[in-house]
């Protein structure tokens, strides 16, 4: 089998967790930021990468995804962002990013908390929103992603590698 990690990060948070799935993966593999991607239809399974903006997938994101993730391909995901895991917001901020790639099979997502960046949660403190500046004020993503982040990202490289395989072994 034949993987791509390919990732887009503008403040490190979801390279690290590219670089976790690909030292998970047990097969051929490649790492590249996701804009030097120009077709992953050479590969068995690609990972996807990218950093939640403005509560969603940035165009750019949405962009890559719809032109990447064609018919016939297997997609795993992976999603960083500021907010708390279990934030009520999170799962209609991941949707953009499932929509972007619905061309594709989809065999999984994940996410997990990146750090904020802090001149990101500087102008969140300034804008006149308020629940932006409440969500700078309660920000609680320092240090992310985490250990126990990255072990949850190796853990799903795995299990997508062992789903793609069972694929392939099913008549």
């Amino acid at each position: 089998m034949r993987a791509l990690v390919a990732y887009m990060s503008k403040t490190g948070n979801t390279r690290k967790v590219a670089e976790a799935i690909y030292g998970a993966l047990d097969c051929e593999k490649e790492i590249m930021p996701v804009d030097q991607v120009v077709d992953i239809s050479a590969y068995d399974l690609s990972f996807l990468g990218f950093p939640v903006e403005r509560f969603g997938p940035a165009p750019k994101a949405v962009s890559l995804l719809r032109r990447l993730c064609q018919p016939g391909s297997d997609v795993a995901l992976f999603v960083t962002h500021a907010a708390p895991e279990d934030a009520d917001e999170l799962p209609r901020c991941l949707e953009g990013f499932r929509n972007a790639a619905a061309g594709a099979n989809i065999l999984g997502m994940f996410d997990c908390q990146g750090q904020l960046a802090r001149w990101v949660k500087f102008i969140m403190t300034v804008l006149p929103d308020r629940e932006l500046r409440a969500m700078a004020k309660r920000d609680s993503s320092q240090g992310q992603p985490d250990a126990a982040g990255l072990g949850r990202a190796r853990a799903y490289a795995r299990e997508m590698v062992e789903r793609k395989r069972s694929q392939a072994t099913c008549p």
